[in-house]
């Protein structure tokens, strides 16, 4: 009995006869032969059905698949320089599973709203597949860096009776009797985790309720939140040029076929090696207005700020001290001129404005209570996190990447819906 395997094996298996559970992906004969495209989620493969080697019943099975009817072929796998794969299948027996009728997504062109109605079949395009296995090695590459480099996972809440950064684009929720809300960052408990553990960092789903439609911004979304004990900001930078050098490189090793399938130019991932260039945001309003930009001092960026920055450079850019009135209350004065603080955010190249934003927090006890002041934030609520500054407190620094914005780039897409299985935007939660 022939054994069963994968495309992505079929390597392994030259010469030897071998069965693949697959969908058809395309057919096309000439005659008396049959070129079936076969995939299986690992890969594609070509299978050559000859009208005289094989029975007449896998003859008329062959005939009859559609495109995504499932099967078990089996045939004897050989080396094919002209395949992309550079393998072939020459078939021997042929088995339906199922027949598919009328498969909505056809080799045409389609909307973006009919193939988002149906992601849950345009996940199966070579395009869309190869994004999501991308997907896959940058996440396994993040796992890696930090497990490399000392850190422990850890798993904040998602249910939460506060905000990370004092905004209001939260969604709410009745936790039994009690208020509570889906997070939009683990990072409070996370620096709560450090004075534990010292290094660590999470990676789960986070959750912003700004009704926002740009082709930046998911209403959910994965962040990997890292955090550091005893950590200088400067120390902390070091970290993330490093971090993403090692993501985009795994990529490139892991994932060459992948980015060819969707078109990435190679190129402008092969020179993203660390160190990052950085500015300071006082430098980068100068740039703006040598540009154009009407943008007074004390103003975030927008996206078209950002692009305009990232096209002076190759890779991504650090923009570092952003005014304290602009950030989140936690940020680190710095000690030079308090009216700035100790924070960068990364800006990847092309286009794709911020991955991470980053700085180091407040230490200071006193410091943290006037800010909670400024904030009109609850003591109460918030009173185990001062409680950090009041037992053993230490300089630490932490950061936060946002994975599908990092996919898109990485990728090259022009919208981050297509970076993660099923996205969960302003007008959609189906399906």
């Amino acid at each position: 009995m022939a054994n069963k395997t994968v495309i992505r094996q079929v390597n392994e298996h030259v010469g030897e006869t071998v069965v693949i559970g697959s969908w058809l992906n395309n057919k096309r004969s000439s005659g008396k032969i049959q070129f079936l495209q076969l995939r299986d989620g690992t890969g594609y493969i070509q299978a050559v059905v000859v009208k005289s080697e094989v029975s007449e019943e896998t003859w008329d099975a062959a005939k009859s698949l559609t495109q995504e009817s499932s099967l078990y072929v089996t045939g004897v796998i050989r080396e094919e320089p002209r395949s992309q794969s550079g393998y072939e299948m020459t078939v021997t027996e042929i088995k339906v599973i199922h027949l598919t009728e009328n498969y909505p997504i056809t080799p045409k062109e389609h909307g973006v709203d009919f193939l988002m109605d149906h992601r849950h079949l345009w996940l199966r395009s070579s395009k869309q597949r190869a994004i999501m296995v991308i997907r896959a090695e940058i996440i396994r590459a993040i796992q890696q860096f930090f497990d490399q480099n000392h850190f422990t996972l850890v798993d904040p809440p998602i249910l939460t009776p506060t905000s990370a950064e004092g905004t209001t684009n939260l969604f709410h929720t009745k936790y039994f009797d009690e208020d509570a809300y889906l997070t939009q960052s683990g990072q409070l408990y996370m620096e709560a985790a450090a004075m534990a553990l010292g290094k660590v960092y999470s990676f789960g789903p986070t959750f912003r309720a700004e009704k926002s439609k740009t082709r930046r911004h998911l209403i959910e979304f994965w962040m990997i939140e890292p955090e550091m004990a005893f950590t200088e900001h400067e120390e902390s930078l070091v970290v993330q040029e490093q971090f993403i050098t090692h993501v985009v490189q795994s990529v490139l090793k892991n994932c060459r076929t992948e980015l060819e399938t969707i078109g990435r130019d190679i190129s402008k991932l092969e020179s993203i090696q660390a160190p990052f260039p950085r500015i300071t945001y006082d430098e980068a309003i100068e740039f703006l207005h040598g540009k154009g930009f009407d943008l007074p001092w004390g103003e975030d960026f927008g996206a078209p700020h950002e692009t305009a920055i990232a096209e002076q450079y190759d890779k991504p850019v650090f923009i570092t001290h952003y005014p304290a009135g602009i950030k989140a209350f936690y940020m680190k004065p710095d000690p030079n001129r308090p009216e700035v603080v100790l924070c960068a955010d990364m800006i990847a190249p092309e286009g794709y404005g911020e991955i991470i934003g980053g700085s180091q927090r407040i230490d200071d006890p006193e410091l943290m209570e006037a800010r909670f002041q400024e904030h009109e934030l609850s003591p109460e609520a918030y009173q185990w996190y001062l409680d950090l500054r009041k037992y053993g407190s230490v300089p630490h620094s932490g950061f936060g990447l946002g994975l599908e914005r990092t996919v898109a780039w990485i990728c090259g897409l022009d919208h981050v819906r297509e970076t993660i299985p099923f996205p969960r935007m302003l007008y959609r939660l189906y399906p």
